[in-house]
Parts: structure tokens; C-alpha cells; sequence
């Protein structure tokens, strides 16, 4: 793995995105498992209005939302592209779901990914996949996370 290849980013406000090197080593096996290769994706954290901007002028939705992935990769077998998550959505989210603000922004992260290897989530049935492999990947987590 190359550590270069998954990098975090702060658009438009002051955070800290900590634990970096345990993040990339969760998320690249989380690709192993999906059985895809790594190309190069960035996280990049931003406030609700940056997001929006962005859902406005590229999707054309006049709405907020938690996470947009743009998928750069012409090869399905390639995770590449960016995730732009909304610090204040997660922080929302958070609170409304009653868990912790780093499994909500860690949740978000792995979205964001599964997007990119090419999961769905506009049907119920499409959401639920989605879900079940959020909760598997999230699952995985204390191997990585331990000190």
C-alpha cells in the first residue's frame, strides 16, 4: 500500500482529520475485501455551503447533503476519485442516529467508497446493501483503530 494514495483534505474550515495512517490501512483493506485495486482517492472535508455549491453546479441539486463522490476511474476493477463530505451534516447526523461524530464521519467515509466501487442507493433494496456493507466495514474497525 502506498500511503499516498488515500489522502485527506480540509476544504473552507479548520479540522483536523486525525488518525490518518489507521484510516488508510481500514479503508485499503476495505478495497482488498471488495476485491478492487487502489488508485487514488481523496477525502475531502467541507462545510455545508461548499458542498452545496457543489451539489448545485455539478448534479444539479438544490440541496445538502452529508457526502458527493465524484468517480474519476473509467475501470471498474480502479477505485479512483474524490468524496467530499459536510462536516456540519455528519456533526447532524450524529446527534440524529445517537452515535459518536468519528463513527458517523468514518460511516460517511466508507459510503463515499462504496459509491466508488460501484454499490447504489437510490432503491430501498439498494440501501439496505449499502447499509449491511457500511455496518460489516465499520465492524472491521477496532482491528485498526486499536493502539
Amino acid at each position: 500500500m502506498n500511503d499516498t494514495t488515500i489522502l485527506f483534505f480540509t476544504e473552507g474550515l479548520n479540522y483536523l482529520i486525525r488518525d490518518k495512517k489507521k484510516l488508510r490501512k481500514w479503508i485499503y483493506a476495505s478495497i482488498v475485501q471488495e476485491k478492487k485495486n487502489i488508485g487514488s482517492i481523496n477525502f475531502i472535508v467541507c462545510p455545508d455551503v461548499f458542498l452545496h455549491e457543489l451539489n448545485l453546479k455539478y448534479l444539479n441539486h438544490d440541496t445538502y447533503t452529508d457526502i458527493i463522490t465524484f468517480d474519476y476511474s473509467d475501470d471498474t476493477r480502479l477505485l479512483s476519485g474524490d468524496i467530499f463530505i459536510s462536516l456540519e451534516r455528519v456533526k447532524e447526523n450524529a446527534k440524529h442516529y445517537h452515535v459518536s461524530f468519528l463513527k458517523e464521519l468514518h460511516r460517511v467515509m466508507i459510503h463515499g467508497l462504496l459509491h466508488l466501487a460501484g454499490y447504489k442507493d437510490k432503491t430501498g433494496d439498494d440501501k439496505k446493501a449499502m447499509r449491511a456493507k457500511e455496518d460489516y466495514y465499520l465492524s472491521l474497525q477496532p482491528e485498526f483503530f486499536k493502539n
